[in-house]
């Protein structure tokens, strides 16, 4: 079977500072991947290169057998490529259903995108019931629902990943964040997440990759990612 994502020996780096060192990975459909370790080791990056987004990176990617290291990022989203960043980044003056038809942006039609909304209403509800409001009056958590939302518009998605989808949220809306990774798992869509807290990311991930400066120094098992508790302890630390 071709893996969905086969990335091997990437590097990439700002001016004349390496931040990602050949690194290699694979995503198979209907995979959830996990990344973890501390801030500023290259996990943000390692994205950024993936979505096209870090012109100055050598090694391969390839997306479904497709090689896409060269591509522009518009043209890898409409492959089914899609990146959440990390952040609150929504249009704060635009309403949540205008915040969401900006991912539709590479729609076929009216009613493919209508289809497209009605999943993500289905995924949060809260979106729907609030659609009208503007995007300022949503909590954190609530940005961060409308973020994944909006990057679920895009009609053929098969690989989210996602930036640090925890970061500053109270531990309740972490809780229903992972909640709705879990449902996206079940809809057919492979999930990379990038996580700093190891026990959030082995609940939805079968595989976690841990990232220290710019490289993956431990690769595994989710259940073996547990068991290592000194070997994470090293760079993370474990806890809720």
């Amino acid at each position: 079977m071709t893996a969905l994502l086969d990335v091997r020996d990437l590097s990439c780096s700002y001016g004349a500072g390496p931040v990602v060192t050949s690194v290699s990975l694979t995503v198979e459909p209907d995979q959830a991947l996990a990344i973890v370790g501390p801030n500023g080791h290259g996990k943000t990056s390692l994205l950024r290169a993936i979505s096209g987004l870090m012109p100055d990176r050598t090694g391969s990617v390839r997306f479904d057998g497709v090689d896409i290291g060269r591509m522009r990022p518009d043209a890898i989203a409409r492959l089914g490529v899609v990146h959440v960043p990390q952040g609150d980044l929504v249009y704060k003056q635009m309403t949540i259903l205008e915040n969401l038809l900006l991912g539709a942006w590479a729609n076929a039609s009216r009613s493919v995108t209508a289809d497209r909304l009605d999943d993500v209403f289905a995924i949060f509800p809260k979106l729907k019931e609030r659609q009208s409001q503007f995007a300022s009056s949503l909590s954190g958590g609530e940005r961060r629902m409308l973020g994944i939302g909006r990057g679920l518009m895009m009609h053929g998605a098969r690989l989210l990943m996602l930036d640090e989808p925890s970061l500053g949220l109270a531990p309740i809306v972490i809780d229903e964040i992972f909640r709705c990774i879990a449902t996206l798992k079940t809809r057919g869509l492979s999930i990379v997440v990038v996580e700093e807290n190891v026990t959030r990311a082995a609940s939805v991930a079968s595989q976690i990759h841990l990232m220290d400066r710019g490289q993956f120094v431990w690769s595994g098992d989710a259940a073996d990612a547990r068991s290592s508790r000194k070997l994470l302890e090293t760079y993370l630390g474990v806890g809720e």
